[in-house]
């Protein structure tokens, strides 16, 4: 049998972690096994899908280099991938399957069914449906559709015995059929229900597996009674585990969870995400945590898939994601560099590449999410200098701090060759003269010029401030440094 896979978001917001990881996972499964990634778009609910929820989901995917065989802007014998252009379609198999006497019209209105819950909630347990209309007659059904009901279409279930089935990644599930309901198959508006709309999509689109969160077994017994009733082979299905918080709590925003384009915008790259997603459910070993993309498609299975829930952990998010800028070429990294830099409104034309490349250099490892470019290469980014203020309090603390950095400022306006050598010969040599460790006038440089303790080499920032901004940096900091002591000194 060939593997057809599918992803099948709803347009009515963004995608998210939980979201992103199902289709991660069935891209993967179908790459790995020379299969079709099918992207189907849910979008019956007209009243919350919009073209913009639509085209932010596609843009993620695309991002993460998710890439469909078949669906929206790819094609495919199998369309068309819309629901809402599939209608005639459950239409037609709803009606097959009232014919066959497995379906039925109800008449309910909500306050009926909600009194109908309520009833069985005292009385029987959990179930939502009492099957009252299954038994109306034709005169019955006439008297309430003069009344003027709009009849919704209900699955008559069999009561009896279990439904069960052996899941790919959580083993054999099974449900007793007593305690599920006739559950609609097509509303009272004649759209069809994810349960019904998403077994037809399945099977007119030959999927082979099924890969979904396990928040969707519930669904799995009902969409089996549909199979069944039909005559079709049911797809495997396979479970994936929940992902929780780091405290162990069903994952919210409150932990770090939002939208792929959302990561996107802190400075993750497709690379450290894709690598995130994979790993909060799968491994391949004990020890391996680095993949690319390519090595996932190669090494995924749903064997590897763990049972147990996945916990969402920023902090390895972002290591992975600086593990992959690490290893990423030089010109490749300066490119998303740029792209990050010059979406965020930075005018790249400021300077030259070799200027550009330089910056993305001398940041170097502190860069774990490109966000960290503003962060750490604000000193070049912004014109107006900010000294922290632990930084600044501490520079006060040190002796003659004012006079050794008018004295670099001379230094470094009249080096001509304005390299990282020759500045670095300069500020050795200043150093020495003055009877002190290259280090403790270095260190009051960097915060006169970045504006932090901690910084890219002291040289790399004097070249990409250039002669001008460095030397008028360094005189203003010691003016104010001077200003401050006296003041301080009464």
């Amino acid at each position: 049998m060939s593997v057809r896979v599918r992803f099948a978001p709803s347009p009515t917001g963004f995608l998210h972690v939980g979201g992103a990881r199902t289709a991660l996972y069935n891209y993967l499964f179908a790459r790995a096994n020379r299969g079709t990634f099918v992207l189907r778009i849910e979008d019956t609910d007209a009243a919350r899908s919009t073209e913009e929820s639509l085209s932010a989901i596609l843009d993620s995917l695309r991002w993460l280099g998710l890439t469909w065989d078949e669906g929206p802007e790819a094609g495919g014998t199998y369309g068309p991938y819309f629901q809402s252009e599939r209608r005639e379609l459950y239409r037609r198999h709803a009606a097959a399957l009232q014919a066959a006497g497995r379906a039925y019209p109800c008449y309910c209105t909500p306050a009926e069914l909600e009194a109908a819950r309520e009833s069985l909630a005292t009385e029987r347990g959990p179930l939502g449906y009492d099957g009252r209309c299954r038994s109306l007659d034709a005169a019955a059904r006439a008297r309430l559709e003069a009344e003027g009901r709009r009849a919704a279409l209900r699955f008559a279930l069999d009561p009896a015995g279990e439904t069960a089935w052996d899941d790919e990644v959580r083993g054999r599930v099974s449900f007793r059929n007593e305690v599920l309901e006739d559950f609609v198959l097509l509303r009272s508006d004649s759209l069809p229900t994810y349960n019904f709309a998403c077994v037809v999509d399945d099977r007119e689109m030959a999927i082979s597996h099924v890969i979904r969160g396990d928040d969707h077994i519930s669904n799995t017994p009902r969409q089996l009674a549909l199979y069944q009733a039909f005559g079709w082979t049911p797809p495997r299905f396979a479970h994936v585990s929940m992902i929780l918080g780091s405290d162990g709590s069903r994952l919210s925003k409150r932990h770090g969870a939002t939208s792929v384009a959302a990561y996107r915008e802190l400075g993750y790259i497709p690379a450290g995400m894709v690598n995130f997603l994979a790993l909060l459910g799968w491994a391949l070993d004990d020890k391996t945590e680095l993949f690319t993309l390519g090595e996932l498609e190669r090494r995924f299975s749903l064997e590897r898939v763990s049972r147990n829930p996945a916990i969402f952990n920023l902090e390895k998010l972002e290591w992975l994601n600086a593990q992959h800028l690490k290893r990423l070429p030089e010109p490749e990294r300066t490119a998303l560099a740029l792209e990050y830099l010059a979406a965020r409104g930075h005018d790249l034309r400021l300077h030259s590449e070799e200027w550009w490349a330089a910056f993305v250099r001398a940041l170097g490892e502190r860069v774990k999410t490109l966000a960290d470019l503003e962060r750490y290469g604000a000193f070049a980014l912004q014109e107006a200098l900010e000294i922290n203020p632990e930084a600044w309090a501490e520079l006060l603390e040190k002796p003659a701090v004012g006079e050794r950095l008018l004295r670099l400022a001379d230094r470094v306006e009249g080096d001509l060759a304005f390299s990282l050598e020759s500045l670095e010969r300069a500020t050795r040599g200043l150093a020495g003269e003055l009877g002190i460790k290259a280090g403790e006038l270095m260190s009051a440089a960097r915060v006169a010029l970045t504006g932090r303790k901690f910084a890219p080499g002291l040289f790399d920032v004097m070249w990409l401030l250039g002669r001008e901004t460095s030397v008028a940096r360094l005189r203003a900091v010691a003016a104010r440094w001077s200003a401050e002591s006296a003041r301080a000194r009464g």
